[in-house]
């Protein structure tokens, strides 16, 4: 039976998530304050950032709507690297399960983003969620790397990976 688009939203979303999951996991424990740039957020700042996304964003296609000053729940940021994997499953647990409830429908639907724009929750989901979620990601990628960690490969190997496949070769 083919999927509609909903259904392929969550898969491939489940598939992103194992790989962020994935990237949380391989940060250097003790660099949660880690900041290359004084003016940027920490290393585990960021990696909450992944959270907040999916928990906004989530938040905003379900319920239509974000009130100034309101957050959903469970968002508070971990305080260490050890918290911060558990911590997205769980907020991503949440998310995802007020995207699964949405109709087919819903995708349709125009909300008003945190900027004012109108915009079509089909757009929202995989712009404002999948996309931004990828392209911090990235960002946290290089920072592990920075910190001293080594980053997973998360489309293909890393440098680590390929040298231990040419290795067993």
């Amino acid at each position: 039976m083919p999927m509609n688009e909903l259904e392929r939203f969550l898969e491939t979303w489940d598939v992103e998530t194992g790989r962020t999951t994935s990237l949380l996991e391989a940060l250097p424990p003790v660099q949660y304050d880690f900041r290359p740039d004084a003016g940027g957020r920490s290393l585990g700042e960021l990696a909450w950032h992944l959270a907040e996304v999916e928990a906004y964003i989530s938040h905003l296609a379900k319920e239509g709507k974000l009130v100034p000053g309101e957050r959903p729940p469970g968002i508070e940021r971990p305080r260490t690297v050890a918290e911060l994997a558990p911590g997205y499953a769980r907020v991503h647990t949440d998310a995802r399960a007020r995207v699964a409830s949405l109709a087919l429908t819903d995708l349709e639907r125009t909300v008003t983003f945190f900027d004012g724009r109108p915009m079509v929750i089909g757009h929202l989901l995989r712009g404002a969620l999948l996309n931004h979620l990828i392209h911090h990601r990235g960002q946290l990628s290089l920072m592990c790397r920075l910190a001293g960690g080594t980053a997973p490969g998360l489309y293909g190997p890393n440098r680590e990976e390929t040298a231990a496949v040419r290795a067993r070769a």
